[in-house]
């Protein structure tokens, strides 16, 4: 049950990771590039998963999204990232695209040019201004 406090207090989680972290405005049908960490023995390095955005969770400090990216051949890799976690390092949109729902499921059935989205140039127009 969510209260009053966890609201507040969950916002001034936000505000903080905001604060250190450049977080875009993430929409469904975005393409996006996420860096998240990678802890191999004493290493970390940064790897990045370009894809499309299909779905956005928001649910406060646990908001997350859900990323397409379309591989070799005939199949697609979908991938889920927390994003005020604090092993995604960065998050980039690319672009914007133009869809008509919030969750983009359908397109883990399409594969090659049919599971492309036209980009959407009045949403960064409207974002500018």
């Amino acid at each position: 049950m969510r209260t009053f406090y966890t609201e507040k207090f969950e916002a001034q989680q936000i505000a903080q990771i905001k604060s250190k972290k450049n977080i875009p405005d993430i929409k469904p049908g975005a393409q996006v590039k996420i860096g998240y960490s990678i802890v191999e023995e004493q290493n970390t390095r940064t790897q990045y998963f370009e894809g499309t955005c299909i779905a956005v969770n928001n649910k406060g400090i646990a908001t997350s999204i859900v990323v397409r990216k379309l591989s070799v051949g005939k199949f697609g890799i979908e991938r889920t990232f927390k994003i005020y976690s604090p092993l995604v390092a960065s998050i980039e949109v690319i672009r914007y695209g133009i869809v008509r729902r919030a969750k983009l499921y359908y397109l883990s059935k399409r594969i090659g040019k049919s599971a492309k989205l036209q980009e959407d140039f009045a949403y960064l127009a409207k974002k500018k201004d």
